[in-house]
Parts: C-alpha cells; structure tokens; sequence
C-alpha cells in the first residue's frame, strides 16, 4: 500500500513495502529515480540487517550456516503501518518464523519519514527483542535523477560534500567483496566529485572519512539533493557499471559487505552494531530536495 505526505514544498509517496520512499515531487519535478528493466528496478530500498553482499550470500551462527542475499530482507517485507499524518509516517518490521529462517534473532525494526519544509528525515530504531546478542547494521539506497528535471547531462553532474574532507575509498574485488584496502580519492578543491559514467565501470564506490553531508548538483540546474548522515560512517555511490544509467545512487551505509573468502561467523563480522537483549540503536540520515 501506498501512504503521501505533502505539505507546500514536497509530495512523497511512500509504500509500506519494504518501507521504501518511491517518489518525491516539487512542482513538477520528479527527483526519485522510478526504475528500469534496463538498469535498475529501485527507487529507494532500506538496507537491513546487513549491508552488501556476504560470501555465498551466507554467514555462520553457532556452527550453522545461514542463507541471506545481498542487503537483507527489509526491503521485500511489508512493513505494519503504525502511525499515517499528512507529514509523519512509521513503518514497524517484527522478526516472524520466516525471518528466522536466514536470522534467527527476535527484533523490531521502526522506520519513521518525517517531512520538514523540502527536506524528508529518515529515522531507524532497531531494537533487540530477543535474549541473546545481535547483530545488525542499517543502510539507505535512494536512486535520484541524473539529470535532475531534464536540466543538462549526466558529466554535468557533480557531488559537492558539505565541508573539505579526505575520503577514503574502500577497495573492492570485482566481485564486490572487500580486500582490506583503502585509497585516497582526490577531489576537486577537497570537496567536489564530477559524475562520470566511467566511474562505475566496475561497480559501488565506498567512501570512508567523509564530511557527514554530500549535495549532488549541476551548475546548469537550480535543482539539487542534499543527503546529511551524521550517524553513517560510510557513503556509496553507483548506477549500474557499464552503462548511460540517468540516475545516481548515493548510499549511507552503516556497514560493509564480506571480506574476500569464505563465509564468516555474524558475531564476529565487522561494521555491525552488537545489541544486547532489550536494547536498541536509533540512526537517521536527511534528504534536502533543493
């Protein structure tokens, strides 16, 4: 089912599926990438309990092994509804006999859309309902259109972080796993990354060290999104490699994939948050649509 929110400058529409945010309009401005076969079905898929891909698309508990695909299975479950307004909406994911399945942990997973004047708050609490420790991590995937409102080309696209900084870039195999390496990606001025569809020749780029806020943004469109992720320690940006994908995705990830290898125990696998029996950990990140 489908929920808007609208005040004077936004209409978002939201669908309890997943608990994705599927559209965001200013005027006649459509800034939400709405998908295609060709490159890449989106909009906006909530990564959850993992973020990225795991070896075999599995993991070890307790000497078993456990099947989960790539970004877990928040984003094909059907979140109860458990607040609507014209500005505020919540979605609560509840673990079931068949989320135990591919993890075997009680949680309650609430995601809560907030619309601020044109920017939509996007908050997450996740919260151990169970007896044991748990792990977990969080992440967005919003897709936006490149160009924004049909204004210039995708080269004259640009990211602009919110202050100067030194990313990182967290170095993948081709096969998108993690090698332990990191890279020094240069900016313009510290601060500004031109689109390219080049870029994405082989997959994701991830960025550790980063300012906490990114604008994607061209000087010939008065258009832009702003994303602020204060509580994310990392950003990735893709489309799909090898393409002319009109559209972006810019990611705030609390976690990362698998090292290169084989499957690894969840307990102790890095860049997840390791909550006690009844407690919680609450993350958000902001979209500004400009």
């Amino acid at each position: 089912m489908n929920y808007i929110l609208k005040n004077d400058e936004l209409t978002v529409t939201l669908s309890d599926l997943g608990a994705e945010m599927i559209s965001v309009k200013r005027g006649e401005c459509e800034y939400v990438w709405q998908g295609d076969e060709k490159y890449w079905n989106g909009p906006a898929p909530l990564l959850f309990p993992i973020c990225g891909r795991l070896i075999n698309s599995s993991y070890l508990l307790d000497g078993k092994t456990y099947e989960l695909s790539i970004h877990g299975f928040a984003r094909r479950s059907t979140f109860r509804t458990e607040l609507a307004t014209d500005t505020e909406i919540r979605f609560v994911l509840e673990a079931t006999e068949e989320t135990r399945v591919s993890y075997p942990f009680d949680f309650v997973l609430t995601v809560t859309y907030r619309l601020e004047g044109a920017r939509l708050v996007t908050e997450a609490t996740i919260r151990n309902t169970g007896d044991r420790v748990m792990p977990a991590s969080f992440g967005g995937h919003p897709g936006f259109n490149v160009p924004l409102n049909g204004e210039g080309t995708f080269e004259d696209y640009y990211l602009e972080f919110c202050e100067a900084c030194s990313p990182d870039e967290v170095v993948m195999t081709p096969t998108c796993f993690l090698t332990g390496g990191r890279k020094p990606i240069e900016l313009q001025e510290g601060r500004i990354l031109p689109l390219r569809h080049s870029l994405f020749d082989i997959d994701a780029i991830f960025m550790a060290r980063i300012a906490s806020g990114v604008t994607l943004k061209s000087d010939k469109s008065a258009r832009s999104v702003t994303l602020e992720y204060p509580d994310m320690p990392y950003l990735g940006i893709w489309h799909k490699p090898r393409t002319d994908a009109p559209y972006v995705c810019i990611e705030p990830w609390c976690g990362l994939p698998d090292y290169d290898g084989e499957p690894a125990d969840i307990l102790q696998k890095s860049d997840m948050f390791r909550l006690c029996p009844n407690a919680e950990k609450k993350v958000s990140f902001s979209v500004t649509f400009g």
